[in-house]
């Protein structure tokens, strides 16, 4: 298994959510096994997100994925996110 993280300042996390939630057919269509959504206790819009998948590849295809750069914008993504994968042992 393979955990993808992605942590961004988002402009207004409310506005990030609804994209967010939107977007989860997108993500099991893509292999998202699981997925959580982390807020830092001392800023709201600093939001890391972990996505489960079987596989690292599929970890990064969905990286890739049109959509999901459309959602980011849409939902307000400030900056260049940080991305990483971990697998578990």
């Amino acid at each position: 298994m393979t955990t993808l993280f992605v942590r961004h300042a988002v402009s207004d996390y409310r506005t990030w959510r609804k994209v967010y939630d939107t977007f989860s057919a997108i993500q099991k269509a893509n292999g998202v096994t699981a997925e959580a959504v982390y807020q830092a206790i001392d800023n709201p819009n600093d939001v890391t997100v972990t996505h489960e998948f079987a596989t690292l590849e599929a970890a990064q295809a969905f990286t890739k994925l049109e959509e999901l750069g459309e959602a980011m914008r849409n939902g307000g993504v400030v900056g260049t996110p940080t991305v990483w994968f971990t697998s578990k042992v």
